[in-house]
């Protein structure tokens, strides 16, 4: 098997404590750089990666021969510019969601995907958990009949005014922090589109969105969200069919928040209970996205995907405006 070779682009503390790990323990996967001009915040990178090389800037380590692929965690508003310029450098690029800030800026990202022939991805790490490849099954050969309406919630609390997420000018705001998890998770278990958003309100602290209650409407169910940075931490997906429920009770951070579950209800009674203690699902999206770069085969979120993600987004948004 060949190894793909990762760097970092910047020492977040997401990089640090999740896809750092992650890209380290996958198998076919060796972190061997990251680009910080700041000594300190790489020392903590050596704990599990001793041999970590440092690049003082992102140009110098995209033009390290010895990279294959970078991971991009920088804040929202330059995802989509380091992500064509990585691809440009022959890179392959899994970079942190959301990838883009609009349904525009896709048509970049794929032409440069497309140019360059490399894997580019959003680090939508949920859709590598067996969870969700098993309620996608589950719904879409008739478990719980028809789809009548899907309910999510993502909530947690963080009012820190320095944090990227709290900053209109690096894109942040709860619903690209983690609406794109609520939509995204009704998107690829149905695998519906939505037709129309008739509700959505946007609560706004300094220029982001801090509260979101959206409704759609999807082909053949209606579908409600609520998604805050200013509540009490909580997440749910729910998929209520006509002859069932199937419920996913920790959807988003497993292992996090609480233990993957999913509960399926048919007759008033569960019928099912399946559980992933332990699954990293980072782990699983770097083997993932790995194996798609050695095969040159289909990636399981590919940037279209990610598209009709952000549609949604753009969406929400112009309904919540009116």
């Amino acid at each position: 098997m060949k190894v793909i070779r990762w760097g970092i682009l910047g020492a977040a503390n997401f990089a640090l404590n999740h896809m750092g790990p992650a890209i380290h323990a996958a198998n076919g996967a060796q972190l061997v750089a990251l680009a910080t001009s700041n000594a300190s915040k790489a020392e903590p990178f050596r704990a599990f990666a001793p041999e970590l090389k440092i690049h003082e800037s992102y140009d110098a380590l995209l033009a390290d021969p010895e990279i294959d692929a970078v991971y991009v965690p920088l804040p929202n508003h330059l995802h989509v510019e380091w992500t064509v310029k990585a691809l440009r450098a022959g890179k392959h690029v899994l970079c942190e969601k959301p990838i883009a800030l609009s349904d525009a800026d896709f048509d970049q990202l794929i032409a440069a995907r497309n140019e360059s022939g490399c894997v580019a991805a959003e680090a939508f790490m949920i859709v590598h958990h067996p969870q969700f490849t098993r309620a996608q099954e589950l719904v879409q050969s008739g478990a719980i009949g028809a789809v009548r309406h899907v309910d999510a919630t993502f909530t947690y609390f963080n009012d820190d005014v320095q944090n990227i997420r709290n900053q209109a000018q690096a894109g942040g705001g709860g619903l690209r922090d983690i609406g794109v998890y609520t939509f995204g998770a009704a998107r690829f278990v149905t695998g519906q589109e939505p037709v129309d958003i008739p509700y959505a309100r946007l609560d706004l602290e300094n220029g982001v969105d801090v509260f979101a209650q959206v409704a759609a409407n999807f082909p053949s169910f209606s579908y409600s969200a609520v998604v805050s940075m200013r509540m009490f931490n909580r997440q749910q997906v729910t998929f209520h069919g006509d002859k069932g429920v199937l419920q996913l009770t920790c959807p988003f951070n497993a292992n996090v928040f609480d233990q993957a579950e999913l509960l399926l209800t048919v007759d008033g009674r569960v019928v099912t209970t399946e559980r992933w203690p332990g699954v990293n699902h980072y782990v699983l999206q770097v083997e993932n996205f790995g194996e798609a770069v050695r095969s040159g085969g289909a990636y399981q979120c590919p940037l279209e995907f990610s598209r009709g993600t952000q549609k949604m987004m753009d969406m929400v948004f112009a309904a919540g405006a009116k």
